[in-house]
Formats: C-alpha cells, sequence, structure tokens
C-alpha cells in the first residue's frame, strides 16, 4: 500500500484525547503512514510524543491556554497547511470550539470520526447529528456511542496505545517504579492525569493510602510528566502508563476512557472516581465494583483487592489483548483508497 498523509485533530483536555489519537497514530505510523497529530493537552509539551509514535509522526503542540478565537485561527491555519489523505477527528464532529462545520468543506479529502460516548445534553443542543453526516466514516472504538448504529459507522474493540507486546515484564516494571523488581510487597498506583486539581487530588489520595496500608504495600503517585512541581512533591513521572502496568496490583484513577481500557486489558484491579465532565459520562463506564464516591470508600475498597491479590500471590504470566487500533487503522486505509 502507498504512503499515505493522515492529520489526526485531538483537541481536549486532559490525556484522554491524546492517548486515544496517539494509539491510532502509533499504529498508522507502523504501517509505513505520515501523520500530523494536533494537540492542545496541556501535559503535551513534557511528554516524548515523537519517539513513541515513531519517525513518520509530527506533532503539533498547542497551548492549552489560548483563548477560543485563537484556537480557532490556529486550527485553520493547521487545516490549510496541506492536502491530506484523511482527517481524523477525535470525538468532536463539530470541534472543540465548535469550529469544523465551516472548516471541513475546505477539506478536500475523506473525514473519519473517533465516535465514543457524549453526554445527550451535547448532542441534542448543538445538532450533533448533523455535525456527524459531514463524515465519511465513523469509527467506534469498544464502548457504545449515540451514532454507533449510523451506516458509515464501524465497530472496533477499544484502543491501546501499546500493544501487549511492548508492556514491561512485572519485574522490569517494578524497578521502573523504583521498587525491587522480585519484592514481595503488592504495588497501588495511583495516577494523576486530569485536570490540575484531580492531579493535587491524585497526591493526597496516595498520601493518605501510604499512611492507611503501611507495610503492606508499596504507594506510588504517577503523574505524566514531572512539570509543575510534580516531580518534587513526590510524583513519579511514568508515561505511558500501561506500560508499568503488569507491574501495579491495584490502580487507582479515574473513569476515563484511557484509564479503564487500560485497566481491564491488563486485568488490573481498578478503584475509580467518576470524575464529573461536559461532555463525557464516566459512571457509565465504570461497574460498581470499580467506582467509589468518597475517600473512605476508596481505602476500604483498595485494601480488599490487596487482601485478594495476597492470598492469589503475584501474575503467573504478562497479559494479552486485541487492541482495536488495527482494525481502525485498516478501516480508515479503506476510506483513504477510496477517495
Amino acid at each position: 500500500m502507498r504512503r499515505q498523509h493522515w492529520r489526526v485533530y485531538a483537541l481536549g483536555g486532559g490525556l484522554g484525547h491524546l492517548t486515544r489519537a496517539g494509539a491510532l497514530a502509533r499504529a498508522a505510523v507502523a504501517r509505513g503512514h505520515a501523520v500530523d497529530l494536533l494537540t492542545n493537552s496541556p501535559f503535551a509539551p513534557g511528554l516524548p510524543l515523537e519517539s513513541l509514535l515513531g519517525p513518520g509522526a509530527t506533532v503539533h503542540r498547542l497551548d492549552a491556554r489560548l483563548d477560543k478565537a485563537a484556537t480557532v485561527a490556529a486550527v485553520t491555519a493547521w487545516l490549510g497547511a496541506s492536502t491530506p489523505d484523511v482527517l481524523v477527528v477525535d470525538t468532536f464532529p463539530r470541534g472543540l470550539a465548535g469550529e469544523l462545520p465551516g472548516l471541513l468543506p475546505t477539506v478536500r479529502a475523506p473525514r473519519v470520526l473517533v465516535h465514543r460516548d457524549l453526554n445527550p445534553v451535547y448532542v441534542e443542543r448543538f445538532d450533533v447529528a448533523r455535525a456527524v453526516d459531514a463524515f465519511d466514516l465513523l469509527v467506534v472504538p469498544g464502548e457504545d456511542a449515540p451514532f454507533a448504529h449510523h451506516p458509515r459507522a464501524v465497530r472496533t474493540p477499544p484502543w491501546l496505545l501499546l500493544d501487549a507486546d511492548a508492556l514491561l515484564p512485572r519485574e522490569q516494571a517494578r524497578l521502573r517504579l523504583g521498587l525491587e523488581a522480585n519484592g514481595a510487597r503488592p504495588v497501588v498506583a495511583v495516577l494523576g492525569c486530569g485536570r490540575p486539581e484531580e492531579v493535587v487530588d491524585a497526591r493526597d489520595t496516595a498520601g493518605r493510602l501510604r499512611a492507611a496500608l503501611g507495610a503492606r504495600a508499596d504507594v506510588r503517585w504517577l503523574v505524566p510528566t514531572a512539570g509543575d512541581g510534580a516531580g518534587a512533591a513526590g510524583g513519579l513521572a511514568v508515561w505511558p502508563a500501561l506500560a508499568v502496568l503488569p507491574g501495579v496490583d491495584v490502580l487507582v484513577g479515574s473513569g476515563g476512557y484511557n484509564t479503564v481500557r487500560e485497566a481491564r486489558a491488563t486485568g488490573t484491579p481498578l478503584v475509580a472516581w467518576a470524575r464529573p465532565r461536559l461532555y463525557d459520562r464516566q459512571a457509565l463506564r465504570l461497574t460498581d465494583g470499580e467506582r467509589v464516591t468518597d475517600a473512605a470508600e476508596l481505602e476500604a475498597r483498595v485494601a480488599s483487592l490487596l487482601e485478594a491479590v495476597l492470598r492469589a500471590g503475584a501474575p503467573g504470566r504478562p497479559p494479552t489483548y486485541v487492541n482495536g487500533v488495527h482494525r481502525a487503522v485498516d478501516a480508515i486505509e479503506r476510506v483513504a483508497l477510496s477517495a
């Protein structure tokens, strides 16, 4: 297959949009395609995205602090820089600032929407159904979505940033977490990768768990980068966190798409808050056994899961899973070729 030029629009806060788009870009680059990825994640400046995605990837990092007008101007310039073989938009068919309906007619290439769950209030208020019809393909990455039954929709298994064979073995993962490779104590990892106040909350949660668990477990507060004082405050910069999950016995985080899918793919017990979001509905993604509503419940759930881990012993083999991003690349390649 000839080399294709993809543009991937992944605007949105936190790490969710960037991680999902990065998974797609990494798989496309591995097939020999060139990918231009646009992100405004506040974490993007500190992440080694190009080295993870591969030599065919170019990452355009917008300042997360840009106002609406500046964001629209940056997106307009990015789209007009060249004509791709395909444009991929993550989650928001209207764009983060509502700019895409006016810009998409200028893009002379097939358009693909990565379509996942959206708040129905947003869908109704902004006539998302009309915006969705501007796309030639909807790829539904492993969870239900408002227009999952659209005639141009294709479902795939969940997307992961790394395939199973790219994860660190348990011993190496523990070393990456600053622990003895064959240490006996189980590991609790607390993820800090959402809004700034949620990163701080993850730090505080890790501190409470250390005090409550004592010598029964090693607790690590994981952050994507050591910026903004996270390293000095005790955060361990590990990205992507998926790589070290074979060395983690209990994961504490939120109900975001990537955290939940990574925990389930690797069989890592998850204890999670359903964080409030404008567009995403985290509570629907979490099971009753995963979701907690207060600090006391979280601590009790973690302690209970650790007891089960100690009874069962360390996992005997590395995780295996199907990464749906490869099926998504197949579908997008076909759309690009049909243009």
